[in-house]
C-alpha cells in the first residue's frame, strides 16, 4: 500500500511541464528550467530556488576592462587627460603644439664638405 502524502514521480510531458513551472516562478529561462533535476514538484522548486540563488545578482560580476588597457601613471582621474598630455609634452621636449622646438644654428661654422676626406688632387 502506498501513502497518499507521499507525491508520486512525474514522468514524460509532466515532467517537462513541472521543470517549467518550478523555473519560471523562481525567475529562470526556459532553457535553465529544462536543466533541472527532480522527479517531484516539490523537488524540482526547491531545485529552482537553488539554481536562481547561483544566478541572482547579489554578487555581480567585476566590471568589464576599460578598451585601450590601463591608462598609466601619466594620467590620474584627479587630473585627467589634459593634464597628462602636458606632462608628456614637457618630458618630451615638445610645445604646446607638440612640435619640437627648432635647435639654433650654430654660428660660425661652415659645412662645406667632409672634415674627415683627405684632399688628393685639384682640377686645374
Amino acid at each position: 500500500m502506498t501513502d497518499p502524502n507521499t507525491p508520486t514521480p512525474l514522468a514524460g510531458d509532466a515532467l517537462e511541464l513541472a521543470k517549467l513551472r518550478a523555473g519560471l516562478t523562481a525567475g529562470l529561462t526556459p532553457e535553465q528550467s529544462a536543466r533541472l533535476i527532480g522527479s517531484t514538484e516539490d523537488e524540482l522548486t526547491a531545485d529552482a530556488q537553488t539554481l536562481a540563488a547561483e544566478f541572482s545578482t547579489t554578487n555581480p560580476a567585476p566590471p568589464a576592462p576599460r578598451v585601450g588597457g590601463p591608462r598609466g601613471v601619466d594620467v590620474t582621474p584627479a587630473e585627467g587627460a589634459s593634464a597628462g598630455a602636458a606632462r608628456y609634452r614637457r618630458k618630451a621636449g615638445l610645445d604646446e603644439d607638440g612640435r619640437r622646438p627648432q635647435v639654433p644654428q650654430r654660428s660660425g661654422t661652415e659645412r662645406t664638405a667632409n672634415p674627415f676626406a683627405a684632399p688628393s688632387y685639384t682640377m686645374s
